[in-house]
């Protein structure tokens, strides 16, 4: 078990926090980073394009012209590839490109980024983050002046809605619950930083 220091909103340590080292202390594996950070990006593409083939394109059912004796070149519709208005060659079609890896590989993904943090030292685990109110700049006056963040991802329980409220508003930094934690979300910002509770909620799912 791996221990890290729990910090105030102010970076003074007022406790320790054991984490599991298959979680919190991995070594970094970079080819499963590449293959849940594929994943995520393909299953963004929404693959609705639609292009009309010969078939699709309406008209064109009579032949424009008798096949000789005319001196120009054999049709047989005008909706064919190389005329205007006619269809497209071997058109794109709509398409699903979703893609899963294994669990173990998105779950050794995730573990493989938190190491990394935890590694760099770019972790900072707090033992609580509430705001008295949904206030954008209270978060932002607290991540950057007290915490002196300039990028970060921020994981607490969705219960903390002033939290949740505050700082999802905000450009450079991003809240999520553990639940939802995500290799690109993590390796997006500079730093992670989790409350003691979502990093035990983190551990626990990964387990």
């Amino acid at each position: 078990m791996a221990k890290f220091d729990v910090v105030d909103l102010d970076l003074k340590k007022v406790s320790e926090i054991e984490l599991s080292d298959d979680i919190f202390g991995a070594e970094p594996n970079t080819h499963l980073f590449y293959e849940v950070a594929k994943m995520q990006q393909i299953n963004r593409r929404r693959g609705t394009v639609g292009v009309k083939n010969t078939s699709l394109v309406s008209g064109g059912g009579k032949k424009p012209w008798k096949q000789k004796g005319t001196g120009r070149a054999r049709q047989g519709s005008i909706r064919a590839s190389h005329w205007v208005g006619g269809g497209k060659a071997m058109a794109p079609k709509s398409r699903d490109y979703f893609y899963r890896p294994p669990r173990k590989v998105r779950r050794g993904a995730l573990k493989s980024a938190l190491s990394l943090r935890a590694k760099e030292k770019t972790l900072i685990i707090l033992s609580g983050f509430s705001l008295d109110a949904p206030k954008s700049k209270q978060a932002f006056e607290v991540l950057t002046k007290r915490l002196k963040l300039q990028n970060a991802l921020v994981v607490d329980d969705k219960g903390n809605t002033n939290l949740h409220r505050s700082v999802r508003n905000l450009s450079k930094f991003d809240v999520l619950p553990p639940e939802g934690v995500n290799l690109e979300a993590v390796l997006k910002h500079s730093h992670l930083v989790l409350t003691s509770a979502a990093a035990k909620s983190l551990e626990g799912a990964l387990s």
